[in-house]
């Protein structure tokens, strides 16, 4: 095969009360090269670099299953932290699909991820809603206010998906789903109208608090990135980033403030302005379209 290559964002989910269901992407990207060689050959530069480079790495996996052997080189370029909340998973299985030939790398995306949300951003680009309907994924783009830009706080710590899932109790009082419901149609409509979005919107009782214990430090930096000028913050994903949703005027104050945040609450780590990416997944230069 001739050499594919495919860019893919990073992305922050549930954004507060949209618990698997919200997610945006960002413009922090991982790229993959996949061509034919002789045997099998991976190539790893940036985040994720320190992971074994051979047959058992997730885009090796993934190039392999779509081309159907591993007589493949696969060169991996990645600016999204690993096991941070920003779905460096997603993104690698969408680009690799992508770079080895997939027909529909958003599949091969949400079945790696296990569920639909960072795969849909990481493909469609912007804000995204998405849902399992029927046994099957259901994705939409949002309206998405061209004037927000997101400050992340990443620590250098890592928060496995599965450890943070299993701080979730397997049931939610019937007033806690209302709240989130509540919570979450204003965040839509204050994204979609940042002059709408209040920093209550973000809230959410699904999963922040039953994380915490996880990341302690995590309360304190939320509130302040809000005393900073985000107009609402919230986890990134399952964690351990957090999110600060800004009006771009004002995103650069807010990253300032935001390492300053983690150095005095002690959390070794680093701020980052980031524009929402709404190219989605980029193949050789063209952004794919999904209907």
């Amino acid at each position: 095969m001739p050499s594919v290559r495919a860019r893919a964002p990073a992305s922050s989910a549930n954004l507060g009360p949209g618990f698997d269901t919200l997610a945006v992407a960002l413009a922090l990207h991982v790229e993959v090269t996949v061509e034919d060689a002789d045997a099998l050959t991976v190539v790893t530069e940036g985040e994720g670099s320190e992971l074994p480079a051979d047959a058992s790495h997730l885009a090796a996996r993934i190039a392999a299953g779509v081309v159907g052997h591993d007589r493949l080189r696969v060169t991996v370029r990645s600016a999204i932290p690993v096991g941070r909340g920003l779905g460096s998973s997603a993104a690698l299985a969408a680009a690799a699909a992508a770079a080895a030939g997939a027909p529909d790398p958003l599949a091969v995306a949400i079945a790696t991820d296990g569920h639909p949300d960072n795969a849909a951003a990481t493909v469609l680009g912007g804000l995204v809603a998405a849902a399992t309907v029927d046994g099957a994924a259901v994705t939409r783009r949002l309206p998405l206010d061209p004037g927000l830009a997101f400050v992340v706080l990443v620590p250098e710590r890592r928060l496995p998906t599965e450890e943070a899932r299993g701080a979730l109790p397997a049931t939610v009082p019937h007033a806690d789903a209302a709240f989130n419901l509540g919570r979450l149609a204003l965040l839509v409509a204050g994204l979609a109208d940042r002059r709408l979005l209040v920093r209550q919107a973000a809230e959410d009782r699904l999963h922040q608090a039953q994380r915490a214990p996880l990341f302690p430090e995590a309360a304190a930096l939320l509130d302040g990135l809000v005393e900073a000028g985000a107009l609402a913050s919230c986890w990134s994903g399952a964690g351990p980033s957090l999110l600060g949703v800004c009006d771009a005027e004002g995103a650069d104050d807010v990253r300032a403030r935001g390492d300053e945040l983690l150095a005095a609450a002690g959390v070794p780590g680093r701020a980052l302005r980031l524009a929402p990416d709404l190219d989605g997944l980029v193949v050789d230069g063209t952004p794919v379209a999904v209907g």
